[in-house]
């Protein structure tokens, strides 16, 4: 259902159901679970559940001692330590003082993960609507400072070891992930009292792929894990029944988005995220779906039938697009298999947007 070509345009997109997304593309979410699911009659207090997820691992994290590292250390000292400067001992006379320079490695909390920790905590406060919630977040930062952890956010040469966990530091991970979803909430609100985020040209691939992992996120939640497989970002083979020796180098691979599994039904779903408007204009109509998705899906679900396989036979294909202010629900069956082409109407409520996922996925199982 449309009402003027002009609604399929992806237009704007409420920052709130922006959060809704990161928080279902969130490592976070998926270890909540459905204890916190309730945020989406409130969206809005997404910032609010982040802070108080992060209060709550960090001062589980401070109570077992939070994780050290180390650094590297330039002194002078009157006992020899680690490496010897013999260039700054020489040039400084230091030696005719008894003292010599050293270099030498020492334990600390400033670790780049703890700093990161303590600058997601002060920048969520512009965020957090209660205001005795923003306090507990500052006074925490400010202990955190108390004990050393003073440093910088991490540069991009420190950042990869801020999620890159050990046996000996795994206990950190919820910690960073609720770190990690709060400068992510932090990006659609750069501007001072925007409302609304336009669906930005200059972000496309980000927001790709932020619909892509929100979408799955949210699936892996909400479909009960019983009766629904989920699998995200799965390489499919092609069936190659011969190929010459060089084309293995160059031949492109294959990896869904989003494949879906019914094991009561016994119905496969692969669905393929898009983020742009699901219709355009065409040679000889004003409207039209964009054939070169229709052709990918096809050969996604053609290339995948084997007799071994029998949910590949007649497995089902979703191209889900966001839209704003309008929905869209067409299919067609060519070959044994039913190809759907659908939105979810992301100007909708958070309720509203869970109850249109569900409804899509019910819909593709029983039929």
């Amino acid at each position: 259902m449309t009402s003027g070509s002009e609604q399929h345009k992806t237009a704007r997109i409420p920052v709130r159901n922006l959060w809704l997304l990161m928080l279902y593309a969130s490592d976070l979410f998926r270890e909540l679970g459905r204890r916190n699911v309730a945020v989406e009659d409130n969206p809005d207090e997404i910032p609010d559940l982040v802070a108080k997820i992060l209060l709550h691992e960090i001062a589980l994290r401070r109570r077992r001692n939070l994780s050290m590292g180390y650094q590297t250390r330039h002194a002078s000292l009157n006992r020899v330590r680690g490496r010897i400067d013999i260039l700054h001992t020489a040039s400084h006379q230091l030696l005719d003082r008894g003292r010599v320079a050293c270099e030498f490695q020492e334990m600390t909390l400033d670790t780049p993960r703890n700093r990161f920790v303590r600058c997601a905590l002060e920048r969520l406060t512009s965020l957090i609507t209660k205001p005795v919630l923003a306090a507990d977040c500052r006074f925490a930062a400010m202990a955190l400072r108390r004990e050393g952890i003073n440093g910088e956010y991490p540069d991009n040469r420190e950042l990869p070891s801020v999620t890159r966990f050990g046996r000996h530091d795994a206990a950190d991970k919820p910690m960073v992930d609720a770190a990690q979803l709060a400068f992510q909430l932090l990006l659609p609100t750069e501007d001072q009292g925007l409302h609304l985020l336009p669906a930005p040209s200059n972000n496309q691939a980000w927001m790709r792929r932020l619909f892509e992992k929100g979408i799955a996120g949210f699936y892996r939640v909400h479909l009960e894990k019983a009766i629904w497989h989920v699998a995200a970002g799965k390489e499919l083979k092609w069936a190659l029944s011969d190929q010459s020796a060089g084309s293995a180098d160059i031949f492109p691979t294959m990896q869904s988005d989003i494949v879906l599994e019914h094991r009561v039904n016994e119905k496969r779903i692969i669905i393929d995220t898009k983020f742009n408007a699901i219709l355009t204009k065409g040679w000889h109509r004003d409207t039209t779906l964009r054939s070169g998705y229709i052709y990918q899906l096809y050969t996604y679900l053609r290339t995948q039938e084997n007799n071994d396989d029998p949910l590949s036979l007649q497995a089902a294909g979703m191209l889900l697009h966001p839209a704003v202010g309008y929905m869209l629900h067409e299919f067609i069956v060519t070959q044994g298999h039913k190809i759907h082409f659908a939105t979810v109407d992301m100007a909708a409520d958070a309720q509203s947007i869970k109850n249109q996922l569900l409804d899509l996925v019910h819909r593709c199982a029983q039929s």
